[in-house]
């Protein structure tokens, strides 16, 4: 029968592991410092570069934003109203109400379908602020742009008012 041999003395497996585990850590944060470099915006790296030494107290002149056009006037402003909750002649009379407000009415009719939760502003590109308006004057909590609808059918309106329940 054979016997096992008995090292005479134990191998370092300890420190072998802390040491070898050591240079990982250092290669691993070594490998974050440079994606860190590599993957950072470059306008951040061009403005560190420009930023003086020495920071002066003064305000740095303001950006001013991008030019916005003025809130139409309501006789202006178009507005398609489309009843979406079933009930007969909501949408001519909401129309009278909005012509009584300075509102042009570029039409009111029944929308496609009579099962609309809540009234809703829609608009086309460019006229959000008249629809914020028209929905802050009608209670109307939800305003979104209209999209996917031909504008034929929107009877030369840029605002759309859909009833709903």
């Amino acid at each position: 029968m054979q016997h096992a041999e008995h090292l005479q003395s134990s191998f370092p497996w300890r420190r072998s592991t802390l040491v070898v585990g050591a240079i990982a850590a250092v290669e691993l944060f070594a490998l974050i410092a440079i994606a860190a470099v590599h993957l950072a915006p470059q306008h951040v790296h061009a403005a560190a570069a420009a930023k003086p030494a020495v920071r002066h107290l003064t305000k740095a002149p303001r950006i001013a934003p991008p030019p916005a056009h003025a809130l139409r006037a309501r006789d202006r402003v178009s507005v398609l109203v489309l009843n979406g909750n079933g009930v007969q002649g909501a949408a001519a009379t909401t129309a009278a109400r909005l012509r009584d407000a300075g509102y042009r009415i570029g039409a009111a009719q029944n929308a496609q379908r009579h099962d609309y939760a809540q009234s809703m502003v829609m608009y086309v590109p460019g006229w959000v602020k008249e629809a914020r308006r028209l929905a802050r004057e009608t209670g109307v909590r939800l305003v979104a742009p209209l999209d996917g609808v031909a504008p034929a059918r929107l009877k030369g309106s840029r605002v759309v008012l859909i009833l709903g329940t």
